[in-house]
């Protein structure tokens, strides 16, 4: 497809390795001349200087004969105005970044009026994959299906744990529990598990399971599975507002710790009174020991600077035993932050080129299925795809067993009705089944893209 990026910052960046490495022809606009140049030359895209809110800038992009165009400047009414534009000059769908909250609450009213494919708010997204982690903190990262029926989630087995010595295949008969093992991380070694596949101390491992099914999982397997009643937040930007609003809904008690005066106040007045907001700086050790870091359940780390957030969080380790939540900006380092034992590390950047690039593929699918949920497990190397079987195709009416699917392929779960089926060997798909595939071939498309 012909797609038109418009901001060349984090998230454009992210956007435009990913769409153009899966075959799509990239176009990016940016009014700094240096980004569009190193951008262009580093992933053989094309690229235009200037405004992307102009007609002029746009024609010279090709938005005549563009698909999509996708808006991820620093502004959201520059995002708005890019794309309104764009869908009188080209017809093309249109995906906008909006982060302000007061714009967000207005999301249906503003794509329906502007025709806009979709609205992508990072901070948004990045809030609620947060408070996901903060109700079962025994998970690294949980991302869900089927509009919350099924969980994939990543955890890290302690020494101690049952699971030690144990193969992929003894799970169901010697802890009678209904999951499927997807991947198994040891240290720079990526594994999508097979039966004979033995667990290590310290192995990171994702699993598929209903919700109850994954909570019965873990109390078998001891681990702590209770959700943090008390949670520490430090950062009052966007992430920290949508973050507090969320928790207080799930009745959880918050303090938040900025240290602009006047971001505390615009807090004060749009938060509820059940958040405490704490005016300081939180680089200084003394005022997290005084506001209660030693006894808090999780400390979520959310300032602009992706240095102050590790090395917070890492005090807060030194000292506590909490739920520690880490967001990093540069999505460059990922390697050497995963070896910082950090808990749970979020990438806003990586969570809005999730959902765009699944609406691209979705958009491009042809043969009988529609994605509906796509997840990187493991940046670069494993995905999590779910897609909906529209019609008859290679797929349906087989047995698992017979199918010859491509290696490094997992079948991980199928919603049937209101059922979840974590599926054998003798299970197939149907038309209307919803089903997660696990992948380490990137870009799956269709359903059939899981065939040899």
């Amino acid at each position: 497809m012909d797609i038109i990026i418009v901001g060349c910052g984090k998230v454009g960046q992210a956007l435009a390795e990913q769409l153009n490495e899966e075959g799509n022809n990239i176009t990016v606009i940016d009014t700094v001349a240096e980004k569009v140049h190193d951008l262009a030359v580093r992933h053989d895209v094309m690229g235009v200087v200037g405004n992307g809110a102009t007609h002029l800038v746009q024609q010279e992009a090709g938005i005549s004969r563009a698909d999509l165009l996708i808006a991820v400047t620093g502004s959201d009414e520059l995002n708005l105005l890019c794309c309104l534009i764009a869908k009188k000059a080209g017809n093309c769908q249109t995906i906008a970044r909006v982060r302000s909250p007061q714009y967000y609450t207005e999301t249906p009213f503003l794509k329906d009026e502007l025709g806009l494919a979709m609205v992508i708010n990072p901070e948004q997204a990045a809030a609620s994959e947060i408070a996901r982690v903060l109700r079962f903190p025994s998970a690294i990262k949980i991302d869900t299906f089927g509009r919350g029926r099924v969980e994939l989630l990543k955890f890290r087995l302690p020494e101690n744990s049952p699971l030690v010595g144990c193969a992929v295949k003894e799970i169901v008969t010697k802890f009678r529990c209904d999951v499927l093992v997807c991947t198994v991380e040891r240290g720079d070694e990526v594994h999508i598990a097979n039966g004979d596949f033995i667990f290590g101390e310290k192995d990171v491992i994702s699993i598929v399971a209903a919700p109850r099914k994954a909570a019965e999982f873990f109390r078998k397997i001891k681990y702590k599975t209770n959700s943090v009643k008390d949670v520490m937040i430090v950062g009052g930007g966007e992430i920290g507002h949508y973050l507090c609003e969320q928790l207080v809904r799930s009745g959880m008690s918050v303090k938040l710790i900025e240290k602009d005066p006047k971001r505390c106040e615009e807090l004060c007045a749009t938060l509820d009174d059940d958040v405490t907001i704490i005016n300081g700086d939180a680089s200084d050790k003394n005022i997290l020991l005084e506001s209660g870091l030693e006894t808090t359940g999780a400390f979520v780390a959310l300032t602009n600077l992706d240095e102050e957030n590790i090395l917070l969080s890492l005090f807060a380790k030194s000292i506590s035993s909490c739920k520690l939540v880490t967001k990093i900006n540069r999505i460059d380092f990922g390697s050497v932050i995963n070896h910082l034992d950090l808990d749970t590390i979020i990438y806003p950047k990586n969570i809005t080129s999730d959902y765009i690039v699944r609406y691209v593929r979705a958009m491009s699918h042809t043969i009988g299925s529609n994605m509906e949920s796509l997840y990187n497990i493991i940046k670069g190397k494993v995905e999590a795809a779910e897609f909906i079987i529209k019609e008859n195709s290679p797929v349906v009416d087989v047995p698992l067993m017979e199918l010859s699917l491509k290696p490094e392929v997992l079948v991980a779960a199928i919603l049937r009705d209101k059922k979840v089926i974590i599926p054998r060997g003798h299970d197939s798909l149907q038309i209307g089944d919803a089903v997660i595939i696990v992948s380490s071939h990137l870009a799956l498309h269709d359903i059939t893209d899981i065939l040899k």
